[in-house]
């Protein structure tokens, strides 16, 4: 179900998005209007008759409407603004007329079709996507009136025998290229209305223009050909209501074309039931959907902009404020100022930590790697004892640690039960009550654990995050995790420790108080996320969880997008666990509460929900540069990519780090990003389906050695 939820979900939303570029003529439409030709071969009996055209079984034959009858037309529609306008005006001079529907229209607004059958008005069809059907193969004219009779199924429950062709006028244009398809339509069975009064509303003359252009002379009978849609019908409504009652003064009775033709008995219209009415509700039930799922869609992308906008502002403030006061000349860990306070002197206080500290390495089949790990730990320029805990490896890991022979490093042997196990039975091995935790395939700088411990100097501080940076990043899949490591999880924390309410302390590089995790029950292998529950709980606690930005540690990132993919889905399932596990905090008090209506809506928001969401950034970019607009779409999507460049380029001066690497950014945005948004869904789909997924190990290659040469902070 992880599998097939997301594949069919992803195939409906693009059916409902190409259903809804189909029914808004964004597919498949043809704006090409042919120029007048020859008419050598149009019957003169057309040339010079009337505005009907009846060429059913073979006839050639024209009529007009009889005196003191007008047979009002409207094109285009129906339109949610102006059909209803239209219909009200008829409805209140009892007058009938003819609406030549669209497809597309009559799909997406059926209701409107209902009414004018329900009100006496008789339909006709003018093609579904409104092309000049001289362009088009008799096939695609079939399909044309097909699935045009298929939306007025079901709007309304009929078919109509009227047929207006798109870009039509007078009898007398009819030309060499037209006549062949009135010709093919007469043999579908349909009439072919074309007119004698144009109205020429869409140029908008004004109202009284209107009505002086259709009042024809000396009582003639007309059909008059005007519009419901297609823009502004203001004056077209206004005409309408001005005209009626003029010529019913007159004589005239505004009437259907069957009516005033004198077929009234047999009308245009036939009841349409069975299959085929099923397929026309089928299908406006179909249409109704996606222009639901784009409405969806859309605020679903608004939801998603504040979203964005908000975090890139947030990170870019608050990490701005964050390196300020860190950065100051005179700042120490437990100065009162850290809080703002305009007491404290900053000598008091906020000594540098010196004390010795355990350091715990759980370790599963690291053979690879925990050697490196080891001799970059005895390089630290900071007292430790380290604590390498065998999680029952089967690859001589322990073997490998006790043949360095190096001082102060001891290995713990347990039989496999998994990383939260491995660092409570490392914690109960530690003689120090400042603990720092690190994965297998982590390096740490001489000056790591110093830096990473000196925030204990403030008793508050229960636990500290540190910079963990990505060591193999010479692929293009490590440089895209480099970018996502200093840009969203750096800058994030930086966020976070100012909000005070830091999610993760991340697996890599992270110190703890002995103290603090033994209130809060160790390690706790109820999530996948064993660092983001226990960080929660400390909040919980009562406990400051802060960042230290110097406290650089280089781990090895997933080398190809099957390890990612596992990585990824742990996390992102894991956090959603840590996030149900601790709901509670919404409505408790105290430091608990606090966190869990600060920090958790924070986590929620911009760790899950925006990231869900954000896909919709690129669906409307392919939608639109497939359908249009396609330079307003592009140009918002650049505007989305510089704005998280700046963010980017920002988090990379921030961490000292060199700008080489962005330039893989747009590339990141369009494939790297993709990946994100699909484990994060078969996350969602695996906590919403009761799924349980295990802890998968990553596959090591010992590419991350010594760290690289540190870099000098200001």
């Amino acid at each position: 179900m992880r599998y097939l939820l997301p594949a069919l979900l992803l195939v409906a939303l693009s059916a409902m998005l190409m259903l809804r570029g189909y029914v808004h003529s964004e597919i498949q439409a043809d704006h090409r209007v042919r120029p007048p030709a020859a008419t050598d071969q149009v019957p003169e009996e057309i040339l010079q008759g009337g505005p009907v055209i009846d060429t059913r079984g073979g006839r050639t034959q024209s009529l007009s409407v009889p005196d003191h009858r007008m047979v009002l037309t409207f094109d285009d529609g129906p339109d949610p603004k102006w059909t209803p306008k239209v219909l009200d005006v008829l409805a209140e001079h009892d007058a009938h007329a003819v609406f030549f529907v669209t497809g597309t229209m009559a799909s997406r607004h059926p209701g409107l079709v209902r009414r004018m059958v329900d009100e006496g008005h008789e339909v006709g069809l003018h093609t579904f996507n409104h092309p000049d059907l001289s362009y088009q193969s008799k096939e695609r004219v079939d399909r044309e009136l097909s699935q045009s009779q298929l939306a007025l199924a079901g709007a309304a429950g009929i078919r109509t025998s009227l047929f207006r062709p798109p870009y039509s006028s007078f009898a007398d244009a009819m030309d060499n290229n037209s006549w062949p398809v009135a010709r093919h339509i007469g043999s579908r069975g349909y009439l072919t209305v074309v007119t004698d009064t144009d109205s020429e509303d869409w140029k908008r003359p004004g109202a009284d223009e209107i009505v002086r252009r259709v009042t024809p002379a000396d009582g003639k009978g007309a059909v008059v050909l005007m519009h419901d849609s297609g823009g502004d019908r203001s004056q077209t409504v206004a005409a309408l209501d001005r005209l009626i009652p003029r010529l019913a003064q007159q004589g005239y009775e505004f009437t259907n074309l069957t009516e005033a033709l004198g077929t009234g008995a047999t009308g245009a219209h036939a009841r349409v039931t069975g299959f085929e009415l099923w397929r026309g509700k089928a299908w406006v039930l179909l249409v109704g959907a996606a222009e639901h799922t784009t409405d969806v869609l859309v605020i679903g992308l608004a939801v998603v902009g504040v979203l964005v906008i908000a975090r890139f502002g947030l990170m870019l403030l608050l990490s701005a404020a964050h390196a300020r006061r860190v950065r100051r000349r005179d700042f120490r860990w437990g100065d009162s100022r850290r809080d703002g306070s305009p007491q404290g002197d900053s000598r008091r206080g906020g000594a540098a930590v010196t004390e010795p500290v355990s350091v715990l390495v759980p370790a599963y089949n690291e053979a690879k790697c925990i050697a490196n790990t080891v001799r970059s730990l005895t390089a630290s320029d900071h007292p430790i004892e380290v604590i390498v805990i065998d999680d029952g490896s089967t690859d001589g890991t322990a073997r490998t640690v006790e043949d360095l022979g190096l001082p102060n490093v001891r290995v713990v042997r347990q039989h496999n039960a998994g990383k939260p196990a491995a660092l409570n039975r490392g914690l109960a091995n530690a003689r120090h009550d400042l603990v720092v935790m690190m994965d297998g395939d982590t390096v740490f700088e001489a000056a790591t654990v110093r830096e990473l411990v000196q925030p204990f100097a403030d008793p508050r501080v229960g636990a500290v995050a540190g910079n963990a940076k990505v060591g193999n990043r010479n692929s293009l899949i490590g440089a895209w995790q480099h970018i996502e490591y200093v840009m969203g999880f750096n800058l994030d924390r930086r966020m976070y420790d100012v909000l005070r309410c830091m999610p993760t302390i991340p697996g890599a590089v992270g110190a703890f108080r002995r103290g603090a995790l033994e209130r809060v029950g160790g390690m706790s292998d109820e999530t996948l996320a064993e660092d983001t529950d226990v960080t929660m709980a400390l909040h919980r606690d009562g406990w400051r969880v802060v960042y230290a930005e110097r406290a650089r540690a280089w781990t090895e990132a997933p080398e190809t997008v099957r390890q990612l993919w596992s990585q990824r889905y742990r996390w992102s399932y894991g956090t959603m666990q840590a996030i149900w596990k601790h709901r509670r905090a919404l409505l408790e008090s105290g430091p608990s509460g606090r966190f869990g209506r600060v920090g958790l809506p924070l986590v929620s928001l911009f760790m899950i929900v925006a990231p869900l969401l954000a896909p919709l950034i690129d669906v409307f970019l392919l939608y639109g540069l497939v359908f249009g607009p396609t330079l307003q779409t592009a140009l918002a999507w650049l505007g989305v990519l510089t704005l998280q460049a700046v963010c980017a380029a920002y988090a990379f001066r921030l961490d000292r780090e060199p700008l080489t690497h962005l330039v893989s950014l747009p590339l990141q945005q369009l494939l790297y990003r993709q990946l994100m948004y699909v484990v994060l869904l078969q996350s969602w789909i695996t906590a919403l389906t009761g799924g349980r997924l295990r802890w998968q190990k990553l596959r090591r290659t010992g590419a991350v050695g010594a760290p690289p040469p540190q870099t000098h902070w200001a």
